[in-house]
C-alpha cells in the first residue's frame, strides 16, 4: 500500500498523462534490448556517442539512450502505464525519494561498480529515502557544486583573499564594492536561480536533515531556516540595485563580461559563462556562510545518477551497460563536456574551475543540496522570490512551514508510521 499510494502522490498526471504517446524500446534481431530515458538534454551529444560505441563494440546487447526534453513527464506518464524502459537516468531530488518509495526501482546492491563510487555520493543517494529503505538503488554518476564562482584574474589584480568565513565574505564584498566594482551579480528574475545561494549557505547553517527532523515533528523550518533567511537578505546590497530585473542568462553573460566579481551559483553555469567569454579565468570557491571555519562543507549534489528499473528483464546486460558508463574514458568525456565531478573514485581531470573546490571532493567533505528534498508542488524558489522582494523573514518562515505540512501530508504521515511501526522517537 506505501507504494501504490506514494506513487499516486508523486505521478499522477491526469489528462497529461494520457495525452503523451506510449513509448516502448522495441525490439532489433534476436539481440538484448537495453533502452535508457536520461533526463539531461544538455547532455544529448554525449549519449548519442555513447550510444554508438556501445552497439559498435558489443554483439550481443543492444542500447538504445533518449534525452527527451521532457523527460521526468515522459518518465512519470510510463510508469503509470507501467511501460518501463529498463535504465534511467535521473538527479538526486525528491522524484528519485517517490520512485524508491513507488518501488519502481530495482535493488542494485550486488552491482560490483559501486565498489569504485565515492562513498559520500552513495551516502547523499541512500538519506534521499523518505524512510529507510533496505538496499541500494542509484549508481552516482557525476555530481555538481554550488558555492560562488569568481573571477580570477580580478581578485589576483586587486589583491583579494578568499574567504573562508562569513565575516571575511562580507567584508571582501565592502572591499570590492569600495573599489566601484559589483561584487555579485544575481538573476533572480528567474526563481530557480534564487536556490543557489540558499543551498549553499544552508548546508553550513541547517542541519543537513532538516527536511526529515521536521517530517519527524521534531523541529519547523522556522526554527532552522531564521539564521539562513537573514543572512541571505545580507546578501542583497552587494548585487545588482534590482536582481529581479535579470534573468540566469543575463546574470551569466554579465560575469562572463566581467561586471560583477563574483557569482554565487552552481558549477553548472560554467558551460553557458564560458560559452560567452572563453577566455574568462574563473575558479570557484565555498561558500562561507558560517564565522567557524571547521563548518565549511561542500555543497554538492548528485546532478545524473542511473537506476535500473523493477521491470528490466535482463538485470546482467544492465550492469554491462553500467559498466561501459564507467569506463573512465568515457566519465572523462562527460567531465569535459559538462563541467561536471565524477562521482568515481580515479584520478580525473577535473575543470579548471573547480579548483578551489577540490579538497573538498577529494576528502569527501560535502552536503547534500536541501531544495532535494523539497516538492516541486510546493514552488519554494518563487517562494524565496517572494521573500527576497518583500524581506520579511518571520512571514517567510511562518509560509514555509504552512505550505510545508500542506504538500507534505502524506508524506509526514508515512515517516511517523514509520517511526511508530520501527520504535524510533
Amino acid at each position: 500500500m506505501k507504494g501504490n499510494r506514494l506513487k499516486c502522490l508523486g505521478l499522477a498526471f491526469g489528462c497529461m498523462a494520457a495525452a503523451l504517446p506510449l513509448q516502448g524500446c522495441g525490439t532489433s534481431s534476436d539481440k538484448i534490448e537495453i533502452e535508457i530515458v536520461q533526463y539531461k538534454p544538455e547532455a544529448a551529444n554525449y549519449f548519442e556517442t555513447v550510444e554508438d560505441e556501445f552497439n559498435a563494440t558489443h554483439d550481443t546487447i543492444h542500447l538504445t539512450i533518449s534525452s527527451p526534453n521532457d523527460a521526468m513527464t515522459i518518465l512519470k506518464t510510463r510508469f503509470i502505464r507501467e511501460d518501463y524502459p529498463d535504465i534511467i537516468g535521473i538527479g538526486g531530488d525528491i522524484n528519485y525519494s517517490y520512485f524508491v518509495d513507488a518501488e519502481i526501482l530495482a535493488d542494485i546492491a550486488d552491482y560490483a561498480g559501486l565498489q569504485d563510487i565515492n562513498p559520500g555520493y552513495l551516502d547523499i543517494a541512500e538519506s534521499l529515502e523518505l524512510v529507510p529503505t533496505d538496499g541500494t538503488y542509484m549508481l552516482p554518476y557525476v555530481a555538481n557544486a554550488a558555492g560562488i564562482l569568481y573571477n580570477k584574474d580580478m581578485f589576483e589584480e586587486h589583491g583579494w583573499q578568499i574567504p573562508e568565513t562569513w565575516s571575511e565574505l562580507t567584508q571582501l564584498c565592502d572591499e570590492i564594492k569600495a573599489e566601484g566594482i559589483l561584487p555579485f551579480y544575481f538573476g533572480f528574475k528567474d526563481t530557480w536561480t534564487c536556490l543557489a545561494p540558499w543551498n549553499a549557505m544552508a548546508v553550513e547553517l541547517s542541519p543537513s536533515d532538516t527536511a526529515k527532523q521536521v517530517n519527524k515533528g521534531e523541529t519547523t523550518f522556522t526554527e532552522e531556516y531564521r539564521q539562513l533567511s537573514e543572512k541571505y537578505l545580507e546578501l542583497l546590497p552587494y548585487g545588482p540595485n534590482d536582481p529581479f530585473a535579470y534573468g540566469y542568462s543575463d546574470a551569466c553573460t554579465a560575469f562572463a563580461r566581467g561586471e560583477s566579481a563574483m557569482y554565487p551559483i552552481g558549477s553548472y553555469a560554467t558551460p553557458y559563462i564560458l560559452s560567452v567569454n572563453p577566455n574568462l579565468n574563473v575558479d570557484s570557491f565555498v561558500m562561507p556562510a558560517s564565522d567557524r571555519r571547521e563548518d565549511r562543507t561542500l555543497n554538492s549534489g548528485i546532478d545524473l545518477g542511473f537506476c535500473i528499473t523493477s521491470q528490466c528483464k535482463n538485470k546482467e546486460a544492465a550492469y554491462e551497460v553500467l559498466d561501459f558508463l564507467l569506463e573512465y574514458e568515457n566519465i572523462q568525456k562527460y567531465i569535459d563536456d559538462q563541467k561536471a565531478i565524477p562521482c568515481k573514485k580515479g584520478n580525473f581531470q577535473l575543470a579548471s574551475m573547480l579548483d578551489g573546490m577540490r579538497t573538498f571532493i577529494e576528502e569527501g567533505n560535502m552536503t547534500d543540496y536541501q531544495d532535494h528534498y523539497y516538492p516541486s508542488e510546493m514552488s519554494v524558489d518563487a517562494l524565496l522570490q517572494t521573500f527576497l522582494l518583500e524581506k520579511d523573514v518571520d512571514t517567510f518562515l511562518a509560509t514555509f512551514d504552512k505550505n510545508w505540512q500542506r504538500y507534505n501530508r502524506d508524506i509526514i504521515r508515512l515517516v511517523q508510521d514509520y517511526a511508530d511501526s520501527s520504535g524510533e522517537k
